[in-house]
C-alpha cells in the first residue's frame, strides 16, 4: 500500500488497523455466505472474497513496513441476523461490504500519506462497486449510496 510507510502517523495507523479488522470480518462473512448463496452468485462471491484477501495482504504488508503488529482475525464473528438461505447470505455480504467501506473511508480521512490515501480511495471505490452489486441482489435501494462508507 505504502512504500513511504514511515510517513504514516498514529491516527492513520489506527485507521489502517480498523480497515484490517474489517477485511478480516469481510473474509469470514464471505466464507460463511458461500454455503448459502445460490450457484449463480458463487463466482461473484469468490471474486469479491479474493479482492478482500488481497486488501488484507496489502494492509498487513504496510503495517509490517512501519513496524506495527497487525490486528488478528477473530475466530468467528456475530452476524446481525441469522443466515439461513441465499437472500440472508447476500444481506450479510452487504453488511460486510458496508463495514469495510466505513473503515476505508476512515483511512482516507485520517491519513496524510498520499500513497496510502490513494490506496484507500481505490479500496473505497472498488468496495462501493462490490457493495452495489450485492445491494441490487437483496433489493436495497439505492445501489450506490450518495456517500459510500458513511454511516
Amino acid at each position: 500500500m505504502s512504500n513511504g510507510a514511515s510517513h504514516i502517523d498514529a491516527a492513520a495507523e489506527a485507521a489502517l488497523q480498523d480497515a484490517l479488522a474489517a477485511e478480516h470480518a469481510a473474509l469470514w462473512c464471505y466464507s460463511y455466505a458461500v454455503a448459502f448463496l445460490p450457484a449463480a452468485q458463487l463466482a461473484q462471491a469468490r471474486d469479491d472474497e479474493d479482492a478482500h484477501r488481497a486488501l488484507r495482504g496489502q494492509i498487513e504488508q504496510t503495517l509490517t513496513q512501519i513496524g506495527a503488529r497487525a490486528v488478528s482475525a477473530q475466530p468467528a464473528y456475530a452476524t446481525p441476523r441469522p443466515v439461513t438461505d441465499g437472500p440472508s447470505a447476500a444481506a450479510l455480504v452487504v453488511v460486510a461490504e458496508t463495514d469495510a467501506l466505513a473503515a476505508w473511508r476512515s483511512v482516507v480521512e485520517r491519513s496524510s500519506d498520499r500513497e496510502l490515501r490513494g490506496a484507500a480511495l481505490r479500496a473505497l471505490t472498488d468496495g462501493t462497486l462490490r457493495c452495489a452489486r450485492w445491494r441490487v441482489v437483496v433489493g436495497t435501494p439505492p445501489a450506490i449510496p450518495a456517500f459510500p462508507g458513511r454511516p
